[in-house]
């Protein structure tokens, strides 16, 4: 068997610079969970995607403060801040299809400039703002072009600190193997717990 992709209309990067607006595309759903799961009448667990967050958040601060001394010495205070943080954030009952990694080359676009979606198997329904977190990392100036009203700033602030303190844990997590590409790793690691460290003062 063979998988060919043929989409030959360019990237999501190239598009948000010709035509912000096609960029951008919405979808809703009133539960929370991947796409597969809820069609087969299913549900996540737990109650809401800031606990779960949360939950995975204080796991990656654990783990990363057994690597990383700055971490460790600030954990207690890390650990505060999530837990404030995750109290801050107004019920909701609809969430936003995302992607949950999306960046440029997982966006090629057509022949006819219509945005086609790559690497789909974390496709879910889920708070927007975890993706807008991500896609604020991954496009840094450039995302001005996906921004968009109305997210929750409570919310916004969780998952920055959560994806900051993955992006300690995982990279530093890799480096327990052989990973070829090591100073990268640790280089990502070190910049997103100065990052996260950032966070406790702002």
């Amino acid at each position: 068997m063979a998988v060919v992709e043929d989409v030959a209309g360019g990237t999501l990067e190239a598009l948000m610079q010709t035509d912000p607006a096609r960029a951008s595309h919405q979808q809703h759903s009133q539960h929370y969970g991947r796409v597969g799961v809820l069609e087969r009448g299913g549900k996540a667990s737990g109650d809401a995607c800031e606990q779960l967050v949360l939950e995975r958040a204080i796991e990656d601060l654990a783990e990363a403060a057994g690597r990383d001394p700055c971490i460790g010495s600030a954990a207690a205070s890390l650990q505060d801040r999530l837990q404030e943080l995750a109290t801050r954030g107004a019920p909701r009952t609809q969430h936003g299809l995302i992607h949950g990694e999306l960046g440029p080359d997982h966006v090629p676009v057509d022949a006819s400039g219509h945005p086609v979606l790559i690497d789909i198997e974390g496709l879910m329904f889920f708070d927007v703002e975890w993706e807008h977190v991500f896609l604020q990392l991954r496009f840094g100036d450039q995302y001005s072009a996906l921004s968009r009203p109305g997210l929750d700033p409570a919310r916004l602030d969780l998952y920055l600190l959560a994806m900051r303190l993955s992006l300690v844990a995982g990279p530093l997590r890799l480096l327990d193997g052989d990973f070829p590409h090591r100073t990268v790793m640790q280089k990502v690691a070190e910049h997103n717990a100065k990052e996260a460290l950032a966070l406790l003062v702002s």
